[in-house]
């Protein structure tokens, strides 16, 4: 393929994707493409099947029907780890770091458990020294490198949280809810750090209830309700669809 060809090529193709937990149908017939770069809102209803949807993309829950792309390679079959270390990774609602270890060892280990686990790209040690700080300095995090996580604010956790995530060295990124229950503030403090990632060149798919902070970042939209791909284009347009409204407003 071609480089033009390449770049054209969704980093993400996803085609008819279905999960079912027993008899309840949690996603139908999702399609999705997301382009190199892209900043995308994920929303939807509580319910609706957003988290159901990163899970099965990440490669936590496997989907009973459909397809799943990432930059040409297909990822039916591939667990979670070989999803990660292609270059797909997320962030969690609730942080889990490593408490018994200070932050730069909090990003130490996702570093080598990925990036030194490919194919020509391992870093020696003060490289992987190096990029820890460089990591949390992105993050904001850089003066708190060598506290522990029981050190850290809420809006710190999120940040350590994040900088964990591209730790692994990501195309794509999904950061899932990283704002809820922060402050006005301390939100703008994420976006910050989110929009840098994005300039990085890290395609970034943003899950989140916080509507001013999706439409502050997203270039895009795409919305759940029930399972089902509602609606998908540019934000504005999409928050004014009648069926958005009424998922949001009720009738």
């Amino acid at each position: 393929m071609s480089d033009m060809a390449a770049a054209k090529r969704p980093i993400l193709a996803v085609s008819g994707l279905g999960k079912r937990f027993g008899g309840f149908v949690a996603l139908e017939s999702i399609d999705l493409d997301i382009a190199p770069g892209e900043r995308l809102g994920l929303i939807g209803p509580n319910g609706s099947g957003k988290s159901t949807l990163v899970n099965c993309l990440c490669g936590t829950l496997h989907n009973e029907t459909g397809s799943v792309v990432f930059d040409g390679q297909p990822l039916n079959g591939k667990i979670a780890h070989e999803r990660t270390r292609l270059g797909l990774a997320r962030s969690f609602q609730l942080p889990k770091p490593f408490h018994t270890l200070n932050l730069v060892d909090n990003i130490r280990v996702p570093l080598l458990y990925t990036v030194n686990a490919r194919p020509g790209t391992r870093l020696t040690a003060p490289q992987v020294e190096e990029r820890c700080f460089e990591l949390l300095q992105q993050a904001g995090l850089g003066d708190k490198a060598r506290r522990m996580p029981r050190d850290l604010t809420q809006v710190e956790m999120r940040k350590l949280e994040l900088a964990r995530a591209v730790a692994t060295q990501p195309r794509l990124l999904f950061a899932d809810e990283a704002m809820a229950g922060l402050s006005h503030a301390e939100v703008e403090e994420v976006l910050g750090v989110l929009f840098r990632l994005n300039e990085t060149g890290i395609t970034i798919v943003l899950i989140e209830h916080i509507m001013s902070a999706v439409m502050s970042f997203s270039t895009r939209l795409c919305v759940l309700v029930a399972g089902q791909k509602i609606a998908d284009g540019l934000p504005q347009e999409v928050v004014r669809n009648p069926e958005v409204e009424k998922a949001y407003l009720g009738e």
